[in-house]
C-alpha cells in the first residue's frame, strides 16, 4: 500500500501528468475521425474490443498530439541545423520521427500501433507511416535452440538487439531503404529469405515487448546506444497482470478455433487435445514465461515511456499519464 503524506507535507514530485479518461476525451476539441467502424474492425486484435467510440474518445487525441510532436521536433532540428550553419538540401526530407510502443503480451499493443499508424497517415503533415515489430528480429528457432532459449521466446535475450537497434538506427539516418527480417505467427519462426522493406517514412513505428529496454554493457564492459535511445516518442500499454492473463487465454482459445487449425500452424496440436488440456498448457505458458517476463523485463520499463495508457478490464483506457517537459 502506498505511504500518504502527510498533513503540511507535499507528495513525492511525479515526471507525468496523470489524467483520467473524461479528461482525455476533453482533449479531442473538433479533430475529425478519419476512420471508420470498418477500418477499425480490421486493425484491432484477436480478443481486444477496441470500437470505433474508444477510438474517437482516446487514441484520435493521441494522434493530435503526436502530430504536435512531429512538428515540434522537426522545428527544433531546423533550429539546430540552423546553429550549427546547416545549409538546407534541395528535395532532403526531415529525419524520420520514431514512436516505440511496448507492452506486455495480449495488452493490445499490436491493436495500439496499428491504430495509431492508421491515423498518423491521415495527416497531410506526415503521409508515409511505416510500422515494424520487433518479433522479426527474435533468433530464429533453431538458433533459440541451440542457446537454450527457447522457454524464454520473448525475453530480451531472444532478440538479435543488435540489428534491431542498427535498423532503426539506419532509418534514423535517412538511409532510401531498410530492410527487416519476417516473423510468422502461423509457423512461429523467422521467414528464411523473407524481408521487410521500409523507405524512408515520415513516422517509424516500432512495436514490441522489450523496445524500451536499457543498453547493456558490451564484453567490453562499455554501454552503448539502446533502441529506446532513437526514439522521439514512446508509449507503454498497461494493465493489471490479472487482466492481461485473462486477454491472453480468451486469445489463445479464439486462436485454437481459428489459425490453429491451419495445417501448417505451429500450434496445431492443440486442436487435436481436449480443450481443457490446451488451456492448461496456455496457463502454464503464462506463469511461466509471459507473467515472468512481464514481471522481470517489460514492466520495469514502463517508467521511460512519454505516455503510459491504461486499460481497464474491458479493454477500455481508464487513464492517461503523459510526461512532462
Amino acid at each position: 500500500m502506498p505511504i500518504l503524506p502527510q498533513a503540511g507535507e507535499l507528495a513525492p514530485a511525479s515526471p507525468y501528468v496523470d489524467l483520467d479518461r473524461e479528461t482525455w476525451i476533453g482533449l479531442r476539441e473538433r479533430t475529425p475521425l478519419p476512420l471508420t467502424a470498418e477500418e477499425v474492425e480490421g486493425l484491432r486484435g484477436l480478443g481486444d474490443e477496441v470500437d470505433l467510440d474508444e477510438v474517437r474518445a482516446m487514441y484520435l487525441p493521441i494522434s493530435r498530439l503526436l502530430n504536435l510532436y512531429v512538428g515540434a521536433v522537426h522545428g527544433l532540428r531546423g533550429a539546430l541545423g540552423t546553429f550549427l550553419g546547416d545549409a538546407p538540401v534541395a528535395g532532403r526530407r526531415d529525419t524520420p520521427f520514431v514512436i516505440g510502443v511496448a507492452g506486455s503480451v495480449a495488452v493490445g499493443k499490436s491493436t495500439t500501433a496499428r491504430l495509431l499508424r492508421a491515423l498518423l497517415a491521415r495527416w497531410p503533415e506526415h503521409p508515409r507511416v511505416e510500422l515494424v515489430t520487433t518479433d522479426g528480429f527474435l533468433y530464429p528457432n533453431a538458433e533459440l535452440e541451440r542457446r537454450g532459449l527457447m522457454r524464454r521466446k520473448g525475453f530480451p535475450e531472444s532478440y538479435d538487439r543488435r540489428a534491431l537497434t542498427r535498423f532503426v538506427a539506419d532509418i534514423k539516418s535517412g538511409k532510401d531503404e531498410v530492410q527487416a527480417p519476417v516473423y510468422s505467427h502461423l509457423v512461429y519462426d523467422i521467414v528464411p529469405g523473407e524481408r521487410a522493406v521500409v523507405h524512408r517514412p515520415d513516422i517509424l513505428i516500432v512495436e514490441g515487448l522489450n523496445v524500451l529496454q536499457p543498453a547493456l554493457p558490451g564484453q567490453d564492459g562499455r554501454t552503448r546506444m539502446a533502441l529506446a535511445d532513437y526514439f522521439d516518442f514512446s508509449i507503454y500499454v498497461d494493465a493489471r497482470a490479472s487482466d492481461i492473463e485473462k486477454w491472453y487465454l480468451a486469445r489463445f482459445r479464439k486462436l485454437r478455433d481459428t489459425a490453429f487449425t491451419d495445417p501448417n500452424s505451429y500450434f496445431r496440436r492443440f486442436t487435436e487435445v481436449p480443450e481443457e488440456e490446451a488451456m492448461d498448457y496456455a496457463r502454464g505458458a503464462w506463469s511461466r514465461i509471459n507473467r515472468v517476463n512481464l514481471v522481470e523485463n517489460v514492466l520495469p520499463t514502463r517508467g521511460r515511456a512519454t505516455l503510459v495508457l491504461r486499460k481497464g478490464a474491458d479493454h477500455r483506457i481508464e487513464r492517461v499519464r503523459l510526461r512532462k517537459l
